[in-house]
């Protein structure tokens, strides 16, 4: 996984989105000349998707930022949602690449084209290793800060090495078949949107849950719940409710203590669990308690 003690999780998303802008910069132009040297529609939509690519992490690098800085005087729960807004933004932008070579694609189909030279195989089975490995380490990224627009950049970079694996069998079938088959190249691209299509969604639908306050996975309140649980004084768990602002988490909760203690008290064991929770390195920020008398 990559990490680094000395960055947080927003500096590990940042770097890597800036990863993918480095590399798809250098493939957008290998990919875009050689699918117009060799004339290959599909390695030309490749490149345009590599194009798209740096825009997203450019959108990426910018959500992350803004989502770390402090709460002010205009945003006082903080700047998180501009993580998940990143993400949906990424997100439509996959849809909108896969409808541009879509159509792009029933295009060149309905018109005649040369035949793609067979060193465009070469290039694809280039793309396909580098996007691939860039693509595992940027999901193994989003995966370790969770969040979703580096999970939806990570998408990006392996719908790019999906793509560019459906052109290299079109070029393949193109090139062994011969005269007549000079369109596999771009039926082959037109079944690759449908990867990309189906990713957009998911991505979106991921995103709107953040954006919505989504709750936290079961295992997390139920994790959540067991440490409250433990502080001394609290008797048992009402509510627990946890949503992701950004790459961290806020919630609040509701925790049944003696009816008979003092105020202060009461108040003691609130701070007690506060600072439980803050410190159990979950990356929960927030914690609203509320304390609740005991009914028995």
């Amino acid at each position: 996984m990559p990490s680094s003690p000395s960055l947080s999780p927003h500096q590990l998303g940042i770097r890597a989105a800036l990863a993918g802008v480095l590399v798809n910069v250098l493939l957008a132009i290998v990919k875009i000349v050689s699918g117009v040297v060799g004339h290959s529609h599909a390695l030309v939509a490749d490149g345009v998707e590599s194009a798209a690519d740096i825009l997203s992490s450019l959108v990426v690098m910018s959500g992350l930022h803004i989502s770390s800085l402090p709460p002010d005087s205009n945003h006082p729960f903080g700047h998180g949602k501009a993580e998940p807004l990143a993400g949906v933004v990424v997100s439509s932008l996959l849809l909108l690449a896969g409808a541009w070579i879509a159509w792009t694609s029933v295009q060149e189909i309905r018109s005649p084209h040369e035949m793609p030279a067979s060193f465009t195989l070469a290039v694809l089975a280039a793309v396909i290793v580098v996007k691939e490995y860039l693509s595992r380490r940027v999901l193994a990224v989003g995966q370790h800060v969770d969040s979703t627009a580096v999970r939806g950049d990570g998408w990006h970079h392996r719908s790019d090495a999906l793509t560019s694996g459906a052109a290299f069998i079109g070029i393949g079938v193109a090139l062994v078949g011969g005269p007549g088959y000079e369109t596999a190249d771009d039926w082959a691209a037109l079944v690759a949107c449908g990867v990309i299509t189906f990713n957009g969604v998911r991505l979106l639908y991921d995103s709107a849950n953040d954006l919505m306050d989504a709750s936290a996975s079961p295992g997390m309140v139920a994790d959540v719940r067991e440490l409250a649980a433990s502080v001394p004084g609290v008797l048992a768990i009402e509510k627990c409710r946890i949503r992701k602002s950004g790459l961290e988490l806020s919630m609040d909760i509701h925790v049944v203590v003696d009816g008979s203690l003092s105020v202060r008290r009461g108040h003691e064991i609130a701070h007690a669990v506060k600072d439980r929770l803050i410190g159990a390195g979950r990356r929960i920020v927030d914690v609203t308690v509320h304390i609740e008398p005991d009914t028995f």
